[in-house]
């Protein structure tokens, strides 16, 4: 399992953070997520073999917002 931290552009809310949440863990591969509001956050959990982060960060803009892959 492979862990990624994405930033997360968008969110200003709690229904923001249970809508990315929630379409965080569809997306195969992802195997545990955690949506912060403030810093503005992803913390993904993810089987590598299944998903990438450019995968995740295409799901993130289908929920309504924009990622980039924190360092």
């Amino acid at each position: 399992m492979t862990k990624v931290t994405l930033a997360i552009q968008g969110m200003s809310c709690n229904h923001c953070v249970t809508k990315l949440r929630e379409t965080l863990a569809a997306t195969p591969g992802v195997v545990q997520v955690t949506v912060s509001l403030h810093p503005g956050q992803a913390k993904v959990e993810y089987d590598e073999a299944t998903a990438t982060p450019a995968l995740l960060a295409a799901a993130v803009a289908t929920a309504g917002y924009a990622a980039t892959v924190s360092a």
